[in-house]
């Protein structure tokens, strides 16, 4: 393939590898968009599954249907296997997901921008889509409510979409499941803390104490009061989101990955405009945390979001 793929981010590179070994498993020379089609829905849980299934079409049925437009591709034997190259309707797709990016203000084609194509495609993987009930519209939709206002500045970008519950706990939504235990015996430090949430100023309280003593109890009693209505008015529609820290740095193999999960964390916490409290467990560990070099660490990131007053947290540390 002579498709230059510098401006494709990661995932939308490994899709455009997997659309090629589909092509070769099926003995097909010319890759058409229907194997990119089949390439983005392969993986459950990934972004365009996500995206498609948000849009409320069928999307079990476009991954049956779609086996069937992949038998019926000419197939060849030979010489010709391994040999793939792209066709003009696959070609054309490519420019049109890379002006889907620009009117999105993207700098990188990512795989949502090659879903909206292939909505758009006037093939059969298109009208497989369609027939779906999967359309240009439904899809930039779903888009906008799965990364908000988010642009696609890195190669890396989907480790920023829904930054809050890949890398966090919303403890009012397990409070409301029934996996949270009432917390008992904690009433007078859950009283403080909810003093010192509902200040003004100086309102992210720091939880102290040895490992076990039930720090992380008083915060999940917390959630409790937040469910059950049983705290001061300003804190009635409040989240209380618990930062997973191990989730933030698994993976981040790349200078400066950590950095953007870390900050797309904040944004999405900002943009609440105070209704999420973060959780930070085991905040010593954030000095230090995702830092490679030339890089800054948790704590650094955090710092001035505190510091303006945009980020509402509780934290959590031992004495040593």
């Amino acid at each position: 393939m002579n498709f230059n793929l510098k401006k494709l981010t990661v995932k939308a590179q490994e899709v455009v590898q997997t659309a090629i070994e589909i092509a070769q498993n099926y003995n097909n020379q010319i890759i058409e968009p229907e194997h990119l089609l089949a390439a983005l829905i392969q993986e459950s849980g990934n972004i365009a599954d996500t995206i498609l299934r948000k849009t409320g079409g069928n999307v079990d049925a476009i991954k049956i249907k779609v086996t069937g437009l992949l038998e019926s591709l000419p197939k060849v034997t030979g010489a010709g296997v391994g040999n793939q190259q792209m066709s003009q309707n696959l070609a054309k797709l490519f420019d049109n997901a890379s002006e889907e990016a620009k009117n999105l203000k993207d700098e990188y084609v990512s795989t949502e921008h090659l879903l909206l194509a292939l909505s758009e495609d006037k093939g059969k993987a298109g009208q497989l889509l369609r027939d779906n009930g999967i359309s240009h519209d439904l899809i930039i939709a779903a888009l906008k409510d799965v990364r908000g206002n988010q642009r696609v500045t890195s190669q890396n970008p989907e480790d920023t979409y829904q930054s809050l519950k890949k890398y966090g706990n919303d403890l009012n939504e397990l409070v409301n499941a029934g996996k949270l235990d009432p917390v008992i015996g904690r009433d007078e430090e859950i009283r403080r803390v909810l003093q010192v949430l509902s200040r003004r100023t100086k309102n992210n309280p720091v939880l102290i104490g040895e490992p076990g003593v039930g720090k992380t109890a008083i915060v999940e009693g917390i959630a409790h009061r937040i469910v059950s209505g049983d705290v001061p008015e300003n804190l009635k529609t409040k989240r209380v989101v618990s930062l997973d820290i191990g989730a933030l740095v698994a993976g981040a193999q790349f200078r400066g990955q950590f950095e953007e999960r870390m900050k797309a964390v904040i944004k999405e916490v900002e943009r609440s405009q105070g209704e999420i409290i973060l959780f930070i467990d085991e905040l010593h560990l954030l000095v230090g945390a995702g830092a490679t070099q030339g890089a800054m660490d948790a704590a650094n990131i955090l710092k001035p979001a505190l510091a303006r007053g945009e980020l509402h947290a509780i934290g959590a540390t031992t004495l040593n």
